[in-house]
């Protein structure tokens, strides 16, 4: 590889975000996932991880530092990872993080969306083993993420797709493999 990446994983709830961020970790990368700010909150104040918490801790975060809250929090943490070789961000949420980790980094950034249908995920997120979420929560967890949040924006704007849907594990792991190849022949 000729310059060191980011990689920025993108995508609603329960699309797979977290296999295809594990992929790269695997194949060396060291990842940053912005929902560790979350759950580090939630540690210090004793608080459960719940759907409820999490999302007040969340929108507290947002409130204190703005739309770009987890991105501002996390460019220490990538630009020490980015010294030893590239990055994965694991759960890349706002429009604002976006903007913000564009305007900061450029080319080295390079934005992976990972897509599955509402039904799908919701099936996912109800039977995960850790944090399952209820069909409403799934569903409130959306509507946040695209009305509060602006997560459509990055989606939209990401550089590669991976479509998540009735395909295994494997074959989604094969496909980010794939994708991290061309990046790293870039």
């Amino acid at each position: 590889m000729k310059r060191r990446a980011i990689i920025a994983v993108v995508g609603m709830p329960g699309s797979g975000k977290s296999i295809a961020s594990r992929v790269f970790e695997k194949a060396g990368l060291t990842k940053i996932r912005f929902g560790d700010i979350t759950d580090e909150v939630l540690a210090q104040r004793g608080l459960g991880r719940t759907e409820k918490n999490e999302r007040k801790v969340r929108e507290e975060i947002r409130k204190k530092h703005g739309m770009a809250a987890y991105a501002i929090l996390s460019i220490p943490r990538i630009e020490q990872a980015l010294k030893k070789g590239s990055v994965v961000i694991d759960g890349l949420y706002s429009w604002e993080e976006f903007r913000l980790l564009k305007g900061r980094f450029g080319r080295k950034i390079h934005v992976i969306a990972v897509h599955a249908s509402p039904e799908t995920r919701y099936e996912r997120l109800a039977n995960r083993k850790e944090r399952p979420l209820t069909h409403e929560e799934a569903v409130g967890r959306d509507f946040s993420e695209i009305e509060r949040i602006g997560k459509a924006g990055p989606i939209a704007m990401a550089d590669w797709n991976i479509f998540n849907e009735g395909k295994g594990i494997k074959a989604l792991e094969e496909e980010v493999r794939g994708i991290w190849q061309k990046i790293a022949r870039s």
